[in-house]
């Protein structure tokens, strides 16, 4: 690119962002959407990192370098951010929901507004793939290929389904102490695995295990977490009960699922994966005002804007950007890093190298789909406005609903 050419480009990028910045409101907390764009963009770089299709003769079935390379498991622990995205969507449906019953909006007209935007990007997603599942089934493509695509495409959903869940009961959780919900995923734990219970009891836990998170974005809405004292004891608390259930109770390493393993972190939640989330809440907490002074940046706000416009086009489609990769990557055979089995460090630079691949894909796809999201607005505006401003405006309007 030409000396000049790129020259006018850094201008026009920060020409875009002091726009944003500018028309920013003073009062709106950056940090926290800082924290959910890292916490989606955890989920996304977590998921491309752990997860393998090994082609095996004429099928694809999914894997994991976590399997075999068991000693990897802190990636997990970096990338599994979750409980923040919980913290995060407790403090705004509540502050939401707050401001809505001020204001005399009905508690219908809020919760329509907010899982508007949560569930309008899911339609696209489920009818892609169902035409895509039926035409591979059709072209003869072995149903347990299809099952492992299909399986991958749609499990960002369950998260969708307990988000919503929890944004719907909002005003009956804005005063629950977090040791509730918490409480209840020592005993359901205490049964399964202490008293031999049986193993469907975990799944109490898919509600309890993030409520707890949750209920601490509500405490932290009613100002009960401002203190640096609390996010230190989160965080020091959370990490050595989690330590102790590592090491002394025999839980697995690994926060995220492994395929294989007899017991999951995540699926259902485990009293391990909870306490981890305290520390990472109380991580986020103390990281706060570190991340507020360092978005006054115009150009790492206006990138963080940008993020959170489209945080649920992001989340909805990263699997299927690795997917369609894969899928695509067959055509010059077996690739390292894309079709091998996860077995040695060689697959994971391998993988490393294939990042900038799954992320230029799932850039097409937020080109194609993230009208579903944003509502078609971005369509009716001038083509002469910067692309920053229209994205800020965007999501001035969404205002608070940001889920």
């Amino acid at each position: 690119m030409p000396e000049t050419t790129l020259r006018r480009f850094h201008t026009g990028i920060r020409q875009g962002a002091d726009r944003v910045a500018t028309a920013t409101p003073a009062d709106r907390d950056r940090a926290v959407d800082a924290l959910r764009a890292f916490a989606i963009l955890g989920v996304v770089l977590g998921h491309w990192l752990v997860t393998a299709l090994v082609a095996d003769g004429g099928t694809l079935h999914t894997a994991s370098p976590l399997r075999h390379m068991p000693w990897l498991a802190p990636i997990s622990w970096v990338f599994q951010t979750l409980a923040v995205f919980f913290l995060v969507g407790g403090h705004v449906a509540t502050k939401g929901y707050t401001s809505a019953r001020a204001r005399g909006t009905t508690y219908g007209v809020w919760l329509t507004a907010r899982l508007s935007r949560l569930f309008r990007p899911v339609a696209a997603v489920l009818t892609l793939w169902t035409v895509a599942a039926l035409a591979l089934l059709v072209d003869g493509v072995e149903f347990e290929t299809v099952r492992a695509l299909v399986k991958l495409a749609l499990s960002p959903l369950w998260f969708l389904l307990v988000f919503a869940a929890l944004t719907a009961a909002t005003p009956l959780l804005t005063k629950l102490n977090p040791l509730w919900p918490l409480a209840v995923v020592v005993h359901v734990d205490l049964l399964r695995f202490g008293l031999g219970g049986p193993s469907w009891l975990g799944w109490v836990n898919l509600a309890a295990g993030w409520l707890v998170p949750y209920t601490l974005g509500a405490a932290w809405t009613r100002g009960e977490l401002d203190r640096r004292r609390a996010a230190w004891l989160l965080l020091a608390g959370g990490t050595a009960m989690t330590t102790a259930l590592v090491v002394g109770a025999g839980y697995p390493a690994s926060m995220v699922g492994v395929p294989g393993a007899g017991t999951s972190n995540l699926n259902p939640p485990t009293l391990a994966a909870v306490t981890f989330g305290l520390a990472q809440c109380g991580l986020a907490l103390l990281l706060r005002d570190r991340l507020g002074r360092a978005l006054r940046r115009p150009v790492a706000w206006a990138a963080v804007a940008l993020v959170n416009l489209s945080a649920m086009t992001v989340f909805l489609w990263h699997q299927t950007a690795l997917m369609a990769t894969t899928a695509t990557g067959l055509l010059a055979g077996r690739l390292p890093g894309l079709h091998t089995v996860p077995d040695n460090l060689a697959w994971v630079w391998a993988r490393l190298a294939w990042l900038p691949v799954f992320a230029l894909v799932l850039a097409v796809c937020w080109a194609a789909f993230r009208h579903h999201e944003q509502g078609g607005r971005g369509r009716t505006e001038r083509p002469r406005r910067s692309r920053v401003v229209r994205v800020h405006r965007t999501s001035e309007r969404a205002g608070a609903r940001h889920v």
